[in-house]
Parts: structure tokens; C-alpha cells; sequence
């Protein structure tokens, strides 16, 4: 069962609390950070992107910006911009966009449940993020941004977080920049904290990485590597667990990550349709944007044109938890044999878009020159996600896209 305990939270004053917080740091560049830090002297992007206030060109991941981010997350305590709550105990952390709410619970999550597979993930990890997240997470002493996470749905934790929400004004409730509306609650009362522990030790039997494969594995190499150096260890240390947010699956929907390449591999347009052909059955779908609406179905961007393009029986397994998934139909039957993109990790030949974008984006890129096709692909669900987490498949590159993001700097976890 899953071990997820309450913790003091390090967090800002409501009245800065929208401005303090921002989206995670790997949605960004460097030169965008600079921007949405403008004028936002309590951004957390002043610690978590510390290369903002270094020297132009500076190595984002050198010592420099490592020491800018230790500087200015002391500087924010100094402050009173970061407070830590004196007792442990949970938050809640709810997210609107499009009138849709889904609410989480924000607790420790433990560190050995990942190293046991009790946290399940469903995607590889790529060793230089990794590695950047583990020193930063190494030079702060604290789990600065959160991961998000899912369970299975406990009626009873539902139950607690809807009492909470309809009786205890929140601590934060502001709409970003972006539109989306975030809402904050803390957990005061003793009891109901000891029962949502109880709650996840008895009911949820794994927890599921939605966004953030490389912070939780960072995470869980920072309790490794503290263990170690700790001869009185106990595994009770606040290192032994980090900062996630605990959404239900039922509550969340994920979004389609699209495709787009930037030549058709030596093929015509007519000998591209050819071959879509052998695997697919092809429909000229007209000029204006045509979106997959069930699964092993896609859409195709063309030459001005949009194509529906319906996956022949025969030509995928249902039966496979990875063979089933549009994204593997999509990567065998048309980027790797007629387009010749056999690694989606490290050709330079394709880009994913977040269905976020919407399938405009798409038709922009094509219609610019700067990509030949583009393909719309249904989106994965949750039970997808949780059936190969579950028998310990890994999904293939850039399947899922989750939004809202989670924005930073709502709470901390520090790790002693």
C-alpha cells in the first residue's frame, strides 16, 4: 500500500501567493523565465531558473546558478515570502481550466515506495535531467517544485476533500495569467489528517506518475544518496520522502501529444497516400481541421488538406497494453516504416506538439514550410495509462500531456 504522510509545508503569505507562484521550470527557456519573472521580484523562477539573475550566457547548469538558487531561496525565507507551517499536515491543491476542477491531495510521498515499485511510472527517464533536478534538489535541501501524481479513486478521500472545500475558505484562489484557476487549501484538523494517512495506507495500493518522471526519480536518488550518509539512519528522515500531488484518476483527463514531421522521407504526396494505404483505410477529410474522435483513429495534415486515417484491423493488438495505444500504431506502421523515424528520442527530423495548442498549431507548422505532415492522434486514458504502469511497461516517447501544469512555489517540502 501507499505511504503518503503529511509534512510542514514551506509557503507564502496569500497576498503574494500569485505571484510567487509559476509554472515548473522545464515548460521554459531562459529567456522566457526572464520574462515571466519581470517585475515579480517573489517569482520562484528566481530559484528555480536562478540563471535569470546571473550574467548573460552563464551555464545554466553550472555552479553559479546552483549558488544563485541557494542565495535566493534563503533570501525568500529571510523575507517571510516562504514560511514553514508548524505542525505536518496536508493540503489540498485544486486546478480549473475550461470550467472543469480536479482536486488533489498534496502529501509526502516515500521514496522507498519508488525504489519497491509502490510508485508506478510509465515513462524513461533521460539521465541529464535527472541529474540537474537531483544537484539542484542536493544544493536547497528541499523538494522545491511538486510531481503529479494519481491513485484510484477512494470515495472517502473524496469525501474529506469535498467537506474541506465546501466548509473552509481557501488560502489561495487566483486565476494565472493563462487563465487557469488555482485554489489552496491546508488540512488543519489533527484527526482528519490521521485519516487520510490511514486512507491511502489501506485503500491505495499504488500511486501512478502523471508529470514529473524526472523530479520523482531525482527525488528518490536524494533519499538514496542521504541514507547513505546518514549512519543513524531510520527511515523516518524528511529525506525519505518528497512533495507530490495526489489527483484521482477519475478526475483527470489527458490531453493529445501530436505529431509533425519535416519532409516525407524521399516520398511524394501521392506515394505517401499509397502507402497510408496498406495499413490504414484513408479519407480526404477537406480543408478544414478534422480531430480524431475515437480510438485507431488519426488525422493527417497535408499539403492544405486534412485526412482521416482509420487503423485496419489486422495491423494493431488490442490485447497489448502497449500494442493497443494509437501512439505505437502510429510509430510502427507510418513514422518508422514509410517515414523512416525509427528512434522518436533523438531524430531531429520530428517535433511533438501538446494538444494544448490545439490542432491549428499543426496547420501552422505545415502551412509555414518548416513541416511536410503532421498527424492528430486520439488521446490515451487514464485506465491506459494505469494498465501499462501496472504491468510494467514503459509508454513510448511523449504519449501523454497533462494540463493544467502544476504551478511551483504553493508549497515546499524541505528535506530536513
Amino acid at each position: 500500500m501507499a505511504i503518503v504522510k503529511p509534512f510542514k509545508g514551506l509557503r507564502p503569505p496569500q497576498a503574494i501567493a500569485s505571484d510567487l507562484a509559476c509554472l515548473p521550470y522545464d515548460v521554459m527557456n531562459s529567456a522566457e523565465a526572464a520574462q515571466m519573472a519581470e517585475g515579480k521580484a517573489c517569482s520562484l523562477l528566481h530559484i528555480t531558473r536562478a540563471e535569470i539573475d546571473c550574467p548573460e550566457g552563464t551555464d545554466v547548469h553550472s555552479e553559479t546558478v546552483y549558488l544563485k538558487s541557494v542565495e535566493n531561496f534563503q533570501n525568500f525565507q529571510e523575507q517571510d515570502w516562504l514560511i514553514q507551517d508548524e505542525e505536518a499536515k496536508y493540503y489540498i491543491y485544486a486546478q480549473t481550466m475550461n470550467g472543469r476542477t480536479q482536486y488533489g491531495i498534496v502529501g509526502a510521498a516515500s521514496c522507498e515506495d519508488y525504489n519497491q515499485g509502490i510508485i508506478k511510472k510509465h515513462e524513461l527517464t533521460r539521465p541529464d535531467k535527472e541529474e540537474d533536478r537531483m544537484i539542484l534538489t542536493r544544493y536547497l535541501n528541499a523538494n522545491i517544485e511538486p510531481v503529479f501524481f494519481s491513485y484510484c479513486a477512494v470515495p472517502e478521500i473524496d469525501d474529506i476533500v469535498a467537506s474541506v472545500v465546501d466548509n473552509q475558505p481557501a488560502d489561495y484562489d487566483f486565476v494565472a495569467e493563462d487563465g487557469f484557476g488555482h485554489h489552496f487549501w491546508t488540512i488543519n484538523d489533527a484527526a482528519v489528517n490521521q485519516k487520510i494517512e490511514e486512507l491511502f495506507a489501506t485503500k491505495v495500493p499504488a500511486t501512478y506518475v502523471a508529470d514529473g518522471h524526472h523530479r520523482t526519480a531525482a527525488a528518490a536518488r536524494i533519499g538514496l544518496e542521504k541514507q547513505g550518509q546518514n549512519p543513524n539512519h531510520t527511515g523516518n528522515e524528511e529525506y525519505n520522502f518528497f512533495m507530490a500531488v495526489h489527483f484521482p484518476d477519475n478526475q483527470l483527463q489527458i490531453i493529445d501529444y501530436n505529431r509533425a514531421v519535416k519532409d516525407l522521407n524521399g516520398l511524394t504526396e501521392a506515394g505517401l497516400l499509397d502507402k497510408l494505404a496498406q495499413s490504414f483505410d484513408v479519407e480526404l477529410a477537406g480543408t478544414e481541421i478534422y480531430k480524431p474522435v475515437k480510438l485507431h483513429e488519426f488525422s493527417m495534415y497535408l499539403s492544405g488538406n486534412w485526412y482521416k486515417l482509420t487503423a485496419k484491423p489486422g495491423t494493431f493488438n488490442d490485447n497489448d497494453p502497449i500494442g493497443v495505444l494509437d501512439v505505437t500504431i502510429l510509430s510502427n506502421l507510418v513514422l518508422d516504416q514509410i517515414l523512416g523515424i525509427d528512434d522518436l528520442r533523438t531524430s531531429t527530423r520530428i517535433d511533438f506538439i501538446g494538444g494544448i495548442r490545439g490542432l491549428g498549431e499543426l496547420k501552422k507548422r505545415v502551412d509555414g514550410g518548416d513541416m511536410k505532415v503532421a498527424f492528430a492522434l486520439f488521446p490515451v486514458s487514464m485506465q491506459q495509462l494505469i494498465n501499462i504502469a501496472d504491468s510494467g511497461n514503459i509508454m513510448p516517447p511523449k504519449t501523454t500531456w497533462f494540463e493544467p501544469k502544476l504551478r511551483s512555489g504553493l508549497l515546499i517540502h524541505k528535506l530536513d
